[in-house]
């Protein structure tokens, strides 16, 4: 095993042994009086400082899954929320940068020797840093400022070593977000890492959406301006990052956010045939001018024909309290497997509370009620959890439904209130009668 390979290996499996001894810790110190309350504020904030620590220096595919568990922090119950919620959010942009002789060698490599003549500025320090590369602040030979994409070396060694290592460890993350399934995660990020790894097909993908959203009142998707294996070159764009408006928005711009927000991904699908399939903050941006920046590709579902249509229609069915036929849609979409028996009744009870933002006309996404949703399904006493078990999600919805509740957890963490239900009135196959 490569040396490199071992060092990542050795600094994963720190994480599981660091939480271990800071229980053990924990409980030598509420025998010796310390108050319980304070011992498990201290093990939260040690635990989610090694958290970042660890998963941010990796990058890979580490860091990668910290991005995608970082959308679900709005689940994670208030009394431990606040250590794990900063270092979460630290994930979606963070990473220590690699030398710019290494940035260097990969644009040689990957653009020709005489890489800078197609420059007239480039900036070697990052101007941000992500899972499997940094982006880099330059002005094209034309003027035009562009944003560089350069991957890292080993990304791809580095990406498939992480998640496998990270599966081991399911468990222990399954307890940062409750209601939320790890394996399922951490599978499904496997499977599509090398497309994400392979900048050429990102390019085609972001190509696809700019070009179905140019010059539109409310998004700004920038225009691919050269590509290759692993370096991508696109137009530069300036925003105030959905983290920060989370952080310290005032009221109408988080509405604002979480109302756009909605709306690229409802109707990106049938304008595009493409699902935006990394939702995390760090992927999101507002301009001065109020419209959506969307940056970052490399993961999409492909729905050449929208959003599926049946979808819609398990929406309505719900929505209207009509159990049989949602529970023979579920059936039929392979949601209900053959030979399972699940009372209707029991199944609308499951569903319900999800479609709760369509019954208004506009809806408060709230932290409180997504751990509400988490500690409902994640009850293992309860009988929704018993029913979310006997339930299966068909390969063709994992993706959709991932990111769907993604998209879920950002609202809830922007605490913005929208009409979501007039946006799927407008854009979900299925859902109107």
């Amino acid at each position: 095993m490569p040396r490199k390979t071992v060092a990542r290996t050795a600094r994963l499996a720190s994480l599981p042994l660091g939480v271990a001894s800071r229980v053990v810790g924990g409980w030598g110190k509420r025998l010796v009086g310390q108050d319980a309350a304070e011992v498990n504020a201290q093990m939260s904030a040690k635990t989610a400082e090694q958290l970042f620590a660890v998963l941010g220096q990796l990058k890979g595919g580490a860091m990668k899954f910290g991005q995608a568990l970082s959308v679900f922090e709005a689940a994670v119950p208030d009394d431990m929320a606040a250590p794990y919620r900063e270092a979460l959010t630290k994930l979606q942009t963070a990473a220590p940068p690699m030398p710019a002789r290494a940035t260097h060698r990969v644009l040689a490599e990957q653009l020709g020797r005489s890489w800078r003549s197609r420059f007239v500025e480039f900036d070697d320090q990052p101007a941000a840093s992500a899972s499997i590369g940094q982006v880099h602040r330059g002005i094209w030979h034309d003027g035009r400022p562009v944003a560089v994409k350069v991957q890292y070396p080993g990304a791809d060694e580095a990406l498939m070593s992480d998640l496998r290592q990270l599966s081991r460890f399911s468990r222990l993350f399954q307890a940062l977000v409750p209601g939320t399934e790890i394996k399922p995660l951490l599978a499904e990020l496997t499977a599509r890492m090398a497309e994400e790894l392979d900048y050429r097909q990102e390019a085609d993908n972001q190509r696809a959406v700019a070009a179905a959203f140019d010059s539109d009142e409310h998004f700004i998707v920038p225009k691919v301006i050269a590509s290759a294996p692993k370096v991508l070159v696109s137009e530069w764009v300036d925003g105030k990052p959905l983290a920060k408006i989370i952080r310290a928005g005032a009221k109408e711009k988080r509405d604002h956010a979480g109302y756009l927000l909605a709306l690229f991904h409802y109707s990106a699908p049938a304008r595009a045939g493409m699902l935006h399939a990394d939702p995390h903050p760090g992927n999101f941006m507002l301009a001065k001018d109020g419209r959506m920046c969307v940056i970052d590709f490399g993961g999409v579902a492909r729905l050449p024909g929208g959003t599926p249509e049946p979808l819609g229609r398990l929406m309505r069915f719900a929505m209207q309290g009509d159990s049989e036929s949602l529970y023979e849609t579920l059936r039929a979409e392979g949601f209900v497997r053959p030979g399972t028996q699940v009372p209707a009744e029991h199944v609308q009870a499951y569903l319900a509370p999800f479609i709760e933002p369509l019954l208004t006309e506009r809806f408060h996404f709230t932290r409180k009620w997504m751990q509400s949703q988490a500690e409902r399904v994640g009850d293992l006493g309860g009988q929704d959890f018993r029913t979310g078990r006997s339930l299966n999600l068909p390969p063709q919805y994992l993706l959709i439904h991932r990111v769907l509740a993604g998209t879920t957890g950002i609202l809830c963490q922007l605490d913005a209130e929208l009409p979501v239900r007039e946006i799927v009135d407008e854009w979900q196959p299925g859902f109107k009668a």
